[in-house]
């Protein structure tokens, strides 16, 4: 009975959604603290029942992709609360391309540096440069980069997982309060879910942060690639 109900497509799906369901209501019984993470609160206990129920990664794919599907809509979401900000981003266009600039380029020089020190094979440092941006770009700058797709999107993961939890405490005990640095911060570095706790913080920090996470993954495309070109030559 038990085997027959997982092989069914629809039971992932459904599988997913009362796990992140449980982590979400976990999160605001807690007072919406960070550490408890709706998302991450998922992975983890998807992972083991996963193994548990003898289900491979390929068949829970098949039957929760709709969820991926939806990624790329509920990004190009983020552009309405963009929009009510434009006021902001057209006084503030340079400063923000200039911070979006460096973080780009210290993610990436940074990234490859700790690999060397750590003795890392050149396809794991090449991974861990693109930890900061959204998962579609890192996949797609994988080849270019000659990093490993498959460890490219676990650094993104845990980038994205570590940002949404900590991200704010850090910036609070560094004494950043203004929403829109905050959300610039939170979405240069932990893409798609730093976003999500930036609109959880403020409607002006989600804002500047999907704007940031779509500015990371423009520049990411252009910048990084031109770095790994200059380095290797």
């Amino acid at each position: 009975m038990i085997h027959s109900l997982t092989q069914d497509p629809a039971f992932c799906l459904m599988l997913t959604l009362l796990v992140f369901a449980c982590g979400q209501w976990l999160f605001e019984r807690s007072g919406r603290h960070p550490m408890v993470n709706p998302v991450a609160f998922a992975i983890l206990t998807i992972i083991p029942l996963l193994l548990w129920l003898g289900i491979p990664y390929a068949q829970y794919f098949e039957g929760a992709q709709i969820i991926h599907f939806l990624l790329g809509p509920a990004t190009v979401a983020l552009a309405v609360p963009l929009y009510r900000q434009l006021h902001h981003l057209k006084r503030l266009w340079l400063p923000i391309a200039l911070a979006i600039l460096a973080s780009v380029s210290v993610s990436y020089l940074g990234a490859v540096q700790l690999s060397q020190w750590l003795a890392m094979p050149s396809e794991m440092g090449q991974s861990l440069a693109l930890k900061s941006v959204t998962v579609p770009v890192a996949m797609g700058l994988s080849g270019q980069l000659e990093a490993v797709v498959s460890l490219t999107i676990v650094f993104v993961v845990i980038t994205g997982n570590l940002g949404s939890i900590i991200g704010s405490g850090v910036l609070r005990r560094l004494g950043v309060r203004d929403p829109k640095v905050v959300g610039l911060a939170l979405g240069a570095t932990a893409h798609g879910q730093g976003a999500a706790r930036a609109f959880q913080l403020h409607p002006e920090s989600g804002a500047f942060a999907g704007l940031a996470m779509a500015l990371t993954a423009i520049a990411a495309s252009l910048v990084m690639p031109l770095i790994h070109v200059l380095l290797n030559a």
